[in-house]
């Protein structure tokens, strides 16, 4: 699921808003409107903060899961703004702080003791997760965090175009440059991979042979290949075939349903969107390899629900989070497959999920086993952050990749250290 159409932000990306760590002050209320005293249930208070996902029925379908709850009044924060990050953290420090929010795993919220350890919940269905999930999610053997979705990301591309103009699939990042130089024309232009390039960073570093971390937690990026990639992206960027301003970013369809682009780089939540814009006219293709030593590579992103462990309610919103996202498989497998399309991460719902069965959706489910790469909970919005300084560096401008990257270095490292000593 996406985020809203009026954020130029990616929602669905392992990406995140750097500021998100920062204690914005200015945000730090929610305004008078912090969704409190919600219907259904007795008791107890409870409330849970989402970002507005873009898909039609979302809100509906959280707010409904929660009014079947009898145990406490659960009310909803639907944050429409761009900064679901940033108003997030900066809500946590305060009075306003949610019960219970979705984020991705991040180390710094475990050692800030900001999030509770829901192993207890967890543990009695461990099996029945994808184990790279559970582990994206586990410090020191204990859970932070149960996932609700995985979202693949991967090139989406119109077959009719690319019979027209002789293109087949690339399988090599030079080949998707000259795709994107084949299938420009004065309409239409070749490849869009998002607004502020911040999406395809990771998948940049995987299919050059590089990763963000090693199992040391120690730079994995810095590597040969990885430069070659951002010099073949300023060479992309600098092309005429990318697409650039677009009205909408990477996470929602428009531009190449409505036919800005010829290829974007997107997520399987917006594939029944695509479907319904273009028929069968469109397929998909994993990020390719960018150097000889390289393979195609697979963004894992999605969501998961997290306890704040410093609210007044942890164990109310533990048994609220083990009825919902453990317990009540059937709105697990709605919120999974009804909106938009992604990966439960229970094994058992996954098996079962007839949508994600056949055609489109089952390719997409294939490209993500076979090429996936799920959050490294080590690596956090600063080192996030140094990444698309490099990117914007070297992309966007045209700095030296080595000097970027060395500062990049600089900011990891000093992370490395807060984190891990």
């Amino acid at each position: 699921m996406s985020a809203m159409s009026n954020s130029n932000f990616s929602r669905r990306s392992l990406f995140r808003a750097a500021a998100g760590m920062a204690a914005a002050g200015t945000l730090a209320a929610c305004g008078s409107n912090n969704g409190r005293g919600g219907s259904g249930g007795s008791g107890k208070q409870l409330t849970q903060m989402f970002h507005a996902y873009g898909e039609a029925g979302t809100e509906q379908a959280i707010k409904r899961y929660a009014a079947a709850y009898k145990k406490a009044n659960v009310s909803t924060q639907w944050i429409t703004s761009a900064d679901y990050e940033s108003k997030l953290f900066a809500t946590l420090l305060t009075k306003q702080a949610p019960d219970l929010f979705e984020f991705h795993p991040q180390i710094q919220m475990v050692k800030s003791g900001q999030v509770a350890d829901l192993t207890d919940i967890i543990d009695p269905v461990k099996s029945d997760f994808n184990p790279a999930d559970i582990k994206s999610h586990t410090v020191d053997g204990k859970i932070y965090g149960v996932r609700m979705i995985d979202d693949p990301q991967f090139f989406f591309y119109r077959p009719s175009l690319f019979k027209k103009a002789g293109v087949k699939v690339p399988e090599t990042f030079d080949e998707l440059m000259e795709a994107a130089a084949k299938l420009t024309t004065d309409k239409v232009k070749g490849l869009y991979l998002g607004n502020d390039l911040h999406a395809v960073v990771n998948p940049l570093i995987w299919s050059a042979g590089a990763d963000t971390l090693n199992d040391k937690n120690e730079i994995a990026y810095h590597t040969p290949g990885f430069v070659e990639g951002l010099k073949k992206m300023r060479q992309l960027f600098t092309s005429g075939h990318l697409l650039l301003g677009a009205p909408t970013d990477f996470w929602d369809p428009s531009s190449l349903s409505q036919g800005l682009c010829a290829i974007q780089f997107c997520g399987m939540w917006a594939m029944p969107q695509f479907q319904k814009a273009l028929g069968d006219d469109i397929g998909i293709f994993p990020f390719p390899k960018v150097t000889d030593a390289g393979k195609p590579s697979v963004v894992n992103g999605g969501w998961s629900m997290f306890v704040n462990a410093k609210g007044d309610n942890v164990d109310a919103a533990k048994e609220y989070v083990k009825w919902l996202w453990i317990d009540q498989k059937q709105y697990q497998e709605d919120w999974a497959t009804s909106y938009g399309f992604h990966i439960p991460p229970r094994t058992s719902i996954a098996n079962e999920a007839t949508k994600l069965k056949s055609g489109l959706p089952a390719e997409g489910v294939k490209l993500s086993n076979q090429y996936g790469h799920f959050d490294n909970i080590g690596w956090t919005q600063a080192m996030i952050q140094g990444t698309w300084d490099v990117m914007a560096n070297c992309v966007r401008k045209n700095g030296d990749p080595e000097k970027a990257l060395d500062a990049c270095d600089k900011t990891v490292n000093r992370e490395l250290k807060k984190l891990f000593g």
